[in-house]
């Protein structure tokens, strides 16, 4: 039986970027607030400092930053007729655990997305004829970027973000990105340095006529204080970053830049080690109540709230949501109900790259977000007549830190082992680097979430079930926009060879995409489109607020984390706004 704490106004279900901005927020409007997060305390000091964080088998291998797949993980599948089985180790993405969430281990790439990603089904319908989109279930979302502008700008401000826009009021400067939506204000912080891989890149696509410019990046390049009042520190590109805890306060975090105003509120309070089982509701199953969670101890403990943000990993908010009793699930069978319908990930392929060994590219030095960008063949930027598919890619050189562990370049004729191997590393381990190609992901009705019916997690629930195959269309766009990133490769100095890898069938959870999860809690206009309204919050259950990529219609090629950041103070804004003095639906079902 569940021990009942006293009642409290919000309870935030993860402390990840999302979680963190609704919690800081609601409680600085005043309201009592309760932040739970399943994993443990961990802040730059002490855990993240010098020399233990620069253990590439520990972070890069052993996962120790993320959701611990013995006790929870998800089950795969490609289609109906086969059993989904369990992820034992990490391969297609790393889901984020302990303080911070994925927002502590992230590798800080940083954009907003175009505007043509907000009206996608409108726009390629009006400009190339419904047919484009055939057999897809992507839709418009219901704010536009214009909506997010604002927010945008808010995110920027609290992450440091790096950079040079395009766009500002109607300006371009020569080297940034043309493609660029409009904006007010440019990025807070100047561009990152652009290590020698880069460089090479973007020179020969400046010299194909194509416009690369330095991505914008969550690691800041010069001493910042953020819209918090907190510090942060120029980045070192020391070379530990994605998948690492950032020992000199560089790469934005909530645990850098957002949890420490939050703890300073006397109503704020966050509880570690809190495994929330289920989100509790009423008879009527029109409201909830609170939370139950299992604390460090094993013990069963109910929090009552009069309102709740779940704000957890991705796609684990559908399984949260489906755990409650929430929404109605997807039945691929019916096309009924909206819970879990949408999942998408991202169509990702790269072009390796093999070097003259007088060029030296020393990739072991990056960060995360290290690179120069093209974005010629991304969103609708380019012609998309008869090409058989939406949205494109964006193509680029990004050196964030070859270790010894992870990178062993060898050309394909290689043997995988032996002394042959060895040589082909040491030939190519300082002369060999990947044009990275990151493509979106359209939503169709063979992708979707599900409680799993045979597997358990260590709590004996349901493990979260992944049904999900790349649409043709996806394939499509991958092999083009490979091939266009493989003649960069071509026109690069010192380049000898230059093998492209596009994304195909079938979809697989062995291999690494990203971490860019998104679906299953989408957000819309209606109850018969969504599981969500334009501010997160359930058209079942007023009371319950869904933050964090889970509510995107489909996956963009850009990183979600500045949209799903923007979104949140959306939604806080309607909520200190509205609804605290209205209790009830922001949006009419």
């Amino acid at each position: 039986m569940s021990r009942t704490l006293p009642a409290v106004d919000a309870v935030v279900i993860g402390s990840g970027w999302t979680g963190g901005i609704a919690g800081k927020e609601l409680a600085a409007a005043g309201l009592r607030v309760v932040m739970l997060e399943r994993g443990r305390a961990q802040w730059t000091a002490p855990d993240f400092a010098s020399p233990q964080v620069h253990d590439e088998l520990k972070y890069q291998r052993r996962n120790t930053m993320h959701q611990n797949t013995a006790t929870e993980t998800y089950t795969f599948r490609n289609t109906t007729d086969q059993t989904a089985l369990p992820m034992r180790r990490w391969g297609f993405a790393y889901p984020g655990t302990h303080l911070g969430g994925a927002g502590a281990h992230w590798a800080g790439v940083c954009y907003r997305f175009d505007e043509v990603e907000f009206r996608l089904r409108s726009h390629y319908t009006e400009k190339y004829g419904a047919g484009i989109l055939e057999g897809l279930t992507s839709q418009d979302w219901p704010v536009t970027y214009a909506d997010l502008e604002p927010h945008y700008e808010r995110f920027e401000a609290l992450a440091g973000i790096s950079g040079r826009a395009g766009n500002v009021n109607g300006q371009t400067p020569p080297d940034a990105n043309p493609f660029d939506p409009p904006r007010r204000k440019d990025y807070p912080n100047p561009p990152m340095k652009v290590p020698f891989a880069a460089a090479l890149f973007g020179e020969a696509a400046a010299r194909m006529g194509y416009h690369p410019y330095i991505q914008p990046s969550a690691l800041v390049t010069r001493p910042y204080t953020n819209s918090e009042g907190l510090s942060m520190s120029p980045c070192s590109y020391c070379g530990f970053c994605a998948r690492h805890g950032c020992e000199h306060f560089a790469k934005a975090s909530p645990n850098i830049c957002i949890l420490p105003a939050a703890l300073k509120l006397e109503n704020f309070e966050l509880r570690t080690e809190a495994h929330v089982l289920r989100i509790e509701l009423t008879p009527d199953r029109k409201r909830a109540r609170g939370v139950t969670y299992v604390d460090a101890r094993g013990e069963e403990i109910f929090q009552p709230a009069d309102l709740v943000y779940c704000c957890t990993f991705a796609i684990n908010n559908a399984r949260m949501l489906m755990l409650s009793g929430i929404g109605q699930p997807f039945d691929p069978a019916t096309g009924e109900g909206q819970l879990g319908r949408n999942y998408t990930h991202q169509t990702t392929s790269s072009v390796q790259l093999f070097f003259a060994e007088d060029f030296h590219l020393n990739t072991f030095m990056g960060s995360g977000a290290s690179a120069v960008t093209i974005d010629d063949y991304n969103n609708d930027n380019f012609d998309h007549t008869d090409r058989g598919f939406v949205g494109g890619a964006y193509i680029q050189v990004q050196v964030n830190g070859a270790g010894p562990i992870n990178f062993h370049p060898t050309l394909p004729e290689t043997p995988k082992w032996g002394s042959a191997w060895k040589q082909g590393v040491r030939r190519y381990y300082n002369h060999c680097c990947n044009i990275t190609i990151t493509g979106a992901q359209q939503s169709h009705a063979g992708s979707w979430l599900s409680l799993d019916p045979t597997y358990k997690d260590a709590w004996g629930q349901p493990l979260l079930r992944i049904t999900g195959d790349i649409h043709d269309s996806d394939i499509r766009m991958s092999h083009f926009v490979t091939e266009r990133g493989t003649e960069i490769g071509r026109a690069m100095r010192g380049v000898e060879r230059a093998i492209g890898n596009p994304r195909n069938k079938p979809y697989s959870s062995t291999v690494y995409q990203s971490t860019h999860l998104t679906g299953g809690t989408i957000m819309g206009d209606s109850p018969a489109s969504s599981v969500v309204n334009r501010y997160g919050q359930s058209w079942d259950v007023p009371n319950v607020f869904v933050l964090g990529s889970s509510v995107f219609p489909q996956n963009a090629s850009y990183n979600p984390t500045e949209t799903l950041g923007a979104l949140a103070y959306l939604s806080v804004d309607a909520v200190k706004g509205e609804y605290l003095r209205n209790p009830g639906p922001l949006v009419p079902a």
